[in-house]
């Protein structure tokens, strides 16, 4: 005699549904036509990053990497004012799920890369492999579900102290038509044509015309002036076989060219991010 569905224990209801719902995402799985896929992002000019928000993990790159095929990816961005003891950087590839309701929940996260740049300014480029622990776009529950993957960052360092809109520099002579009256710490000196010379000079019994002078500064902030480092955006976000990157794992690995830096500690998604 057939068993009736409602005398099936529920447990067991719930696994057959459970094992119907893989094969139908079997038979949507994607044919990798392709020896890599490509998941755009639109940023690629060192950009100045400020911290944000208490200085929370922040993303500067996303890519869509909904409907993957491959379990890794590779990425890569440039970075430039990293200084030694000054202005660091920590850096993680994180991934996230994106439901219907615009909820945005970590999946997983590399572990935290320190970049310590370098005494001087040098524009530095890394390179990051990453097994990125997101189901297979084809292989969720549900259609409204989009999954990113998320280059960020956050100060390890700085950034460094500034006096905005001041500029100090070392005063000498300055052309003037009509003389005036002596103000402060400089002077009017005819050049004997008509003409008047404003001369700065130091505080103190040693009178000479010389000496710093903070004049106020209207140059546009940028990297150099306001203490903080640069960073791009993903280069490029491309999903790869376990034979084109075998380097990748769910630590993370790492290539850099002109910046210093190494691996600071595991992946944690508990970290607290900037959640937008």
């Amino acid at each position: 005699m057939p068993t009736q569905a409602n005398n099936v224990p529920p447990s067991l209801v719930n696994e057959l549904a459970e094992v119907k719902r893989r094969l139908s995402a079997i038979e949507r799985a994607p044919v990798p036509v392709n020896k890599f896929d490509r998941y755009p992002v639109v940023e690629w000019a060192a950009q100045g990053r400020p911290q944000v928000s208490g200085n929370v993990w922040t993303s500067v790159g996303i890519a869509n990497a909904t409907g993957l095929t491959f379990d890794r990816v590779e990425v890569k961005f440039i970075t430039d004012f990293l200084l030694t003891g000054k202005r660091e950087a920590e850096v993680r590839l994180a991934a996230f799920r994106h439901t219907g309701n615009s909820d945005r929940q970590i999946v997983s996260a590399s572990a935290t890369l320190g970049l310590t740049g370098n005494t001087t300014r040098n524009v530095g480029v890394v390179v990051m492999r990453w097994v990125h622990g997101i189901p297979y776009g084809w292989d969720y529950a549900d259609d409204t579900t989009i999954y990113t993957i998320e280059l960020q960052h956050r100060y390890k360092t700085g950034p460094e102290p500034y006096e905005p809109n001041r500029l100090q520099v070392f005063g000498m002579y300055k052309r003037e038509k009509d003389k005036a009256a002596q103000d402060g710490g400089a002077m009017a000196v005819s050049d004997g044509n008509g003409g008047w010379n404003w001369v700065t000079f130091q505080a103190g019994n040693n009178r000479s015309p010389i000496g710093y002078v903070t004049i106020p500064e209207d140059r546009p902030l940028d990297a150099t002036v306001n203490g903080s480092y640069s960073i791009s955006a993903m280069h490029y976000c491309v999903g790869l076989p376990a034979e084109r990157i075998p380097e990748a794992t769910a630590y993370g690995w790492h290539w850099r060219r002109g910046t210093n830096g190494g691996w600071l500690r595991d992946s944690d998604i508990s970290e607290p991010y900037f959640s937008v």
